[in-house]
């Protein structure tokens, strides 16, 4: 195995570790993107990728939404989709005004709305008009300039050298390659071999992208291909850990004298942190939101009333330090890296939840629904969960039906037994 980098360089642009959150509609919104660099292992997020004539548009609020962001998401991406050369360079510079540490062009978009207005991968039958996107946006702005696209439109149109090798030579920073075609979508295996092929025909930096499902996978990638970052989107929903595990695995392979614990007896902490699973303790600043959601739920919060703010914990807070596992411990641990028990799934399920509704975003309880079924995979009697979940009218119902599944759990079979 041949551990993911530790160090990206993109310009003035340190990403570290060359990991990067992968742009997904309906996803990398503020909260997650916060949600997931709380974590700890991430280096670069990425926005929700963004109509650049919806940037142009003054009245735009969804586009005004994607592109929100706090100063604890740095370094962080905005990524824009769009066939104009014109209108993208425009909207460059916007992204540029605002503070994002870099730009990114979407190429690999393969939804039909999309590609039929000639963006995202519907771009990638038209060589020509890419090159004067890249042109444009690159003299339009200073910070570093990146692209992701998929290998071709299909089989018989793979065109991802090509367009890496044109990418350079317009003086893009970096290119991130998602190893499918457009006809694919998202089905079938990535193929990794486009991956390498792109980054032998290149020196500038190659992201990789495409089926990294764990942490094997992330090191696979790098070792068969060579990259000098990978790139993770589906997985990252599904186990918003990956980052974390990804970088305790690259720790355990470059030092294997590392160890989990610090002493034998030193108690395990869960991945947010809190020793204390029932005392809703690990910040202060979200006392009194499960009170709160609990009368909202009943219908007895006042209208107009907020949540604390409790950005203080969920957007500024310090990961918990790393833990790494060495050769001994691998074969009492089977793996080089922490799993989350479901006492951290309560606690990540919770924060997420918490987050959402002191954003005030407009589609939170939409959010949560949608996010149900990934963060309460593996959790026993989940699927009970996921109904109270889908039934809930509000986001503080939502809220208040986790927190009482989960104390249930935490009376019936005690803290000692969620933590294993």
């Amino acid at each position: 195995m041949q551990p993911v980098p530790s160090l990206l360089a993109l310009g003035n642009v340190s990403i570290a570790p060359a990991t990067v959150l992968a742009p997904m509609a309906g996803v990398t919104d503020t909260v997650f993107r916060r949600f997931i660099r709380n974590l700890g292992g991430c280096g670069l997020i990425m926005t929700e990728f963004t109509s650049a004539d919806g940037v142009l548009r003054k009245k735009d609020q969804k586009a005004k939404r994607y592109l929100h962001f706090y100063e604890d998401e740095h370094p962080i991406s905005a990524q824009l989709f769009g066939s104009d050369p014109r209108v993208m360079a425009d909207a460059a510079r916007i992204v540029e005004d605002l503070g994002f540490d870099l730009v990114d062009l979407n190429l690999g978009c393969p939804a039909k709305k999309v590609v039929k207005c000639n963006g995202g991968s519907g771009l990638l039958r038209d060589l020509p008009v890419i090159q004067k996107i890249f042109e444009s946006v690159r003299a339009a702005v200073t910070i570093p300039f990146t692209v992701k696209f998929r290998a071709g439109w299909d089989d018989d149109n793979i065109i991802c050298v090509e367009l890496a090798k044109m990418a350079e030579d317009c003086g893009l920073c970096a290119v991130a390659l998602h190893a499918r075609t457009r006809e694919m979508g998202y089905s079938g295996n990535a193929r990794w071999e486009w991956i390498a092929a792109v980054k032998d025909a290149v020196k500038i930096p190659v992201i990789g992208n495409g089926d990294i499902r764990s942490p094997e996978d992330a090191c696979a990638m790098v070792a068969q291909t060579g990259c000098d970052a990978v790139m993770i989107g589906r997985t990252a929903p599904a186990n918003p850990w990956i980052f974390r595990q990804i970088e305790q695995y690259c720790a355990a392979i470059r030092d294997p004298s590392e160890t989990l614990y610090d002493a034998p007896d030193l108690k395990r902490r869960n991945f947010f942190g809190t020793q204390d699973l029932k005392g809703h303790d690990f910040s202060r600043a979200e006392s009194g939101v499960v009170e709160r959601a609990a009368s909202a739920a009943e219908g007895t919060l006042t209208s107009g009333a907020k949540a604390p703010n409790i950005r203080a914990a969920s957007g500024t807070v310090k990961a918990v330090p790393l833990q790494t596992v060495g050769a001994a411990a691998a074969s009492s641990h089977g793996k080089l890296y922490d799993e989350p028990s479901e006492a951290d799934r309560y606690q990540m399920i919770r924060t997420y939840f918490r987050m959402l509704i002191e954003e005030e975003l407009p589609d939170a309880s939409g959010k949560m629904k949608q996010f149900a079924s990934w963060f309460t995979h593996g959790v026993p009697g989940g699927a009970h969960l996921r109904k109270e979940i889908y039934e809930a009218k509000s986001a503080p119902e939502i809220l208040a039906r986790v927190e009482c599944f989960f104390e249930a759990r935490l009376e019936s079979c005690g803290a000692g037994a969620l933590a294993r």
